[in-house]
């Protein structure tokens, strides 16, 4: 591995000092780490997944930095990124548990939490996140170069290294936020088609077909490519397809916990409501598991390269600039100060158990994340599967300990969503320091700037939260916020023991069943949890991104068609998103209503509108440059 090291001569030498951490690399980072991360909120409680925001960040990066101010430095544009990407990465980890405490607080066992509070728990997160992957660079950045392919930090890098390229390619971006913000505002807006379209299928009782007519979910669905999408799909089929039809075949009158009322009289969204998402919960808490434990020796592997390095190396004060991180003593004099601080502030319900569980399960699932985003990207990242690993093991301790009830589920949720931010941002953290890696940045200035947009998104998620929470609710229609109603039953069940064992276990076989015929479990899993309609409309995206790829021509051709659909479904993402929050802030004035048009298209006219831009995605990625 050394071997790498000594031959790879990153962009920028060593030796060469350009503007880097400059104010106007702050600014426009911490603008972008507020914009991604308030859209990442958005899509992540709608849909329960989150992306990757390093790539559209650093492609607005160029065409902000490069084309418009006329600045130069190729390092002062990696810097806008990695700042900016810290948005998306905290808001992330936030949405997948935080949620469940405004969850509590409509079912009035609990106060809704304060904004100080999320604002703490994204930033303890944040700040553990990147002081966890430090040690970590040396073995996993440096020694593994050529080894690991960290998919969006390569990605980055080659947008930043083809400077001239930054105009047209941000370009690319924007038309897609414009688009799908347009597109958002009429549907969910004026009201002028449906965003949401199905059927029940009456001589097939307990089945539903439907999609959701987004961009987002288009845009996760190209990003996420076709394989991902159909093991979806192919989730939400055996849910809504097989699962409920025998309910209501088999079930007939009875009633059945957790539903109230007998079987017969559930339409399909209820039968989902009160079986399905606890099977689907099984099965993607047995995801998360299995993931982790098919990743134990990586693990292994990555904390012995990580303390042989860290023994290895001597801290000189003439250290070549592009090997400078944040000093050993820095790094732990943090750690230990936030280990107190979670035990002691009042806004953390957690004893020094539950402390110490925040700090050896934080570096375990920092070393976890930051390995396997190395291997598969960010965006495919099973950060809700360690969430959920923690939040088990965290409550059973909690309860074994005598903090149980409310206080304890609270707690719970607090050490998971601490856990969960960790994860996002280490994987977040390696990714940019990736990046930094091949185009010569200084990484102790990449970690200073991870924690400034730490600091910025933490301090906007909890408004961005408590917006939309008063716009719709958590857990209606609009924001059925997934990941966390999921995480809320979960804790409530195992501390109350009200949880459905018999549903849960279902799930449970369920992924062991598709581990066992090596289909990837998380995506099945995720699929089988959520509506059916959302699988759909993600499989949409895929299948353009199939057909994309299927087209003849070079390789280099394929790579640039690829290339540029991701650029545009991540401008439909952030587009999406930034009019979602839009509407909420409408909706929580009163206003929302006052814009609903006199008329609307039928279900046909939402698929025609949906397949156009579907089509308008396809004709851009093949369309030959000039």
């Amino acid at each position: 591995m050394q071997k790498n090291k000594t031959e790879f001569k990153p962009y920028i030498p060593a030796e060469r000092v350009v503007p880097e951490f400059t104010i106007t690399s702050i600014l426009i980072g911490i603008l972008l780490a507020v914009v991604f991360g308030a859209a990442n909120a958005y899509l992540g409680l709608r849909v329960g997944m989150t992306i990757s925001a390093s790539i559209p960040a650093a492609v607005i990066s160029m065409g902000i930095v490069r084309v418009i101010l006329r600045r130069e430095s190729i390092l002062e544009n990696n810097m806008v990124q990695t700042i900016g990407s810290a948005g998306e990465s905290v808001a992330a980890g936030a949405i997948f548990t935080l949620p469940a405490l405004f969850l509590w607080a409509e079912e009035g066992k609990i106060d809704a939490p304060s904004i100080v509070t999320i604002f703490l728990v994204a930033f303890v997160g944040g700040i553990l996140g990147v002081c966890f992957m430090v040690p970590l660079r040396q073995a996993l950045i440096v020694e593994e170069h050529g080894t690991l392919p960290f998919p969006e930090g390569t990605a980055c890098a080659e947008v930043l290294l083809a400077g001239e390229e930054g105009g047209s390619k941000a370009g690319t971006v924007f038309a897609g936020l414009g688009i799908s913000a347009a597109y958002k505002f009429v549907a969910d807006g004026l009201k002028v088609f449906q965003s949401e379209i199905g059927y029940d299928f009456k001589g097939y009782t307990g089945s539903h077909i439907g999609i959701q007519v987004l961009p987002a979910l288009a845009g996760v669905g190209y990003i996420c490519g076709p394989k991902i999408s159909s093991y979806m799909l192919a989730g939400g089929t055996l849910s809504w397809f097989v699962l409920m039809p025998m309910m209501a075949l088999f079930g007939a009158g009875a009633t059945i916990f957790p539903a109230a009322d007998p079987i017969s009289t559930l339409a399909p969204a209820e039968l989902w409501d009160n079986y399905i998402k606890y099977i689907g919960a099984g099965a993607v808490a047995a995801g998360g598991i299995i993931s982790l434990v098919k990743s134990f020796p990586l693990i292994i592997r990555t904390f012995k390269q990580a303390m042989a390095s860290m023994s290895n190396r001597r801290v000189k004060s003439n250290a070549l600039r592009t090997e400078q991180d944040i000093s050993m003593p820095v790094l732990l004099a943090i750690v230990l100060i936030i280990a107190v601080a979670i035990w002691l502030v009042p806004a953390f319900p957690v004893s020094p158990i539950g402390a110490l569980v925040v700090v050896v399960f934080g570096f375990f699932f920092a070393t976890v994340s930051s390995r396997m985003v190395g291997l598969i990207g960010s965006s495919n990242n099973p950060v809700s599967g360690m969430a959920i690993a923690t939040l088990i093991i965290a409550t059973l301790l909690l309860k074994a300990t005598g903090t149980d009830g409310t206080t304890g589920m609270v707690g719970a949720i607090a050490i998971g969503g601490i856990i969960c931010v960790i994860a996002a941002i280490a994987g977040d953290c390696s990714q940019d320091l990736k990046t930094g890696f091949i185009v010569g940045a200084t990484p102790k200035k990449q970690q200073i700037g991870e924690m400034v947009g730490v600091l910025a998104s933490s301090v906007t998620i909890g408004f961005v939260l408590y917006l939309l929470n008063e716009a719709w609710k958590y857990g209606s229609d609009q924001i059925p916020a997934p990941q966390a109603t999921m995480m809320k039953m979960l804790v409530e069940g195992i501390m109350n023991a009200e949880l459905p064992w018999a549903l849960i276990l279902m799930g449970v076989c369920v992924a062991i069943a598709v581990e066992i015929v090596k289909i990837p479990v998380l995506p099945f899993a995720v699929g089988m949890y959520l509506p059916f309609s959302l699988s759909a409309g993600i499989m949409a995206g895929g299948v353009v991104r199939y057909l994309v790829e299927r087209r003849k021509g070079s390789e280099e051709e394929k790579k640039k068609r690829t290339e540029k659909g991701v650029l545009f479904t991540s401008g439909l993402i952030a587009g999406e998103g930034i009019i979602g929050i839009v509407l909420a802030v409408l909706a929580v004035l009163e206003l929302d209503d006052k814009l609903v048009l006199p008329f609307a298209l039928p279900q046909a006219g939402s698929l025609i509108i949906f397949f156009v831009l579907l089509a308008g995605l396809y004709m851009l990625c093949v369309k030959k440059e000039k």
